[in-house]
């Protein structure tokens, strides 16, 4: 069955090459995993980890399903999901130096956030990403065969390239997760490492809003 969802041979290896390459190449959510590892620690950098990769699974299923035709076809569609992921960054940018300012006020540690609530805000940060669905309409299905069966080796494939970024991903937050324990805190390490993130998240959204729309063969997406 598995022969059926996959290519095999020479095909697989390149498929298996191309998407190590495009899942390495540090793209918008690895910037996101970073700066949560970096501020708030390895734990919660894996949440991100794991809610940006069900979250671009979500987007390869979309694409299977067709979401990246009417993306391709529709610019308000596009628009809307593109506006409303850019503005759930904003948002985090935004909240996190509040809380920064806030704690500096009190002088005390802040106080942990729930994992559940990191992995959530992981997931909707990839989810609400247009481009994504339309790079794995692109990129997929120059590994498929045109007598299976095109959605389910489209999620096949989709699932294979999450995974590969979710191992890159999570060892880009293992490598920040180091730089934690000077980022978190109501110090100075803290202050500065809260506006940072703070920075990066707004950053990231302003970005979103200001691209065109997407080339799909850029690694862009990610």
């Amino acid at each position: 069955m598995m022969t059926e969802l996959l290519p095999s041979g020479s095909i697989l290896g390149a498929f298996l090459l191309a998407s190590f390459i495009l899942a390495v190449t540090p793209g918008p959510s690895v910037l996101y995993i970073v700066a949560r590892s970096s501020l708030q620690g390895r734990q919660y950098g894996l949440a991100s980890v794991g809610g940006v990769a069900l979250g671009n699974f979500g987007n390869a299923m979309g694409a299977s399903l067709g979401l990246a035709a009417l993306f391709a076809v529709s610019a308000v569609a596009f628009t809307l999901v593109k506006w409303a992921g850019a503005a759930y960054l904003v948002y985090l940018g935004v909240k996190t130096i509040r809380d920064a300012r806030k704690t500096a006020r009190m002088s005390v540690k802040p106080a942990p956030k729930s994992v559940m609530r990191i992995f959530r805000d992981g997931f909707f940060v990839a989810l609400l990403n247009p481009k994504t669905t339309i790079f794995f309409a692109a990129f997929l299905p120059q590994f498929m065969t045109a007598t299976g069966n095109i959605a389910a080796q489209s999620m096949a494939l989709g699932a294979v390239f999450v995974a590969m970024a979710a191992a890159t991903d999570t060892a880009y937050a293992l490598a920040a997760s180091g730089a934690s324990r000077f980022l978190s805190g109501s110090g100075v390490f803290g202050k500065l490492g809260s506006y940072g993130v703070g920075g990066i998240f707004i950053g990231l959204g302003l970005v979103a809003l200001i691209a065109d729309r997407p080339n799909v063969h850029q690694r862009s997406a990610f």
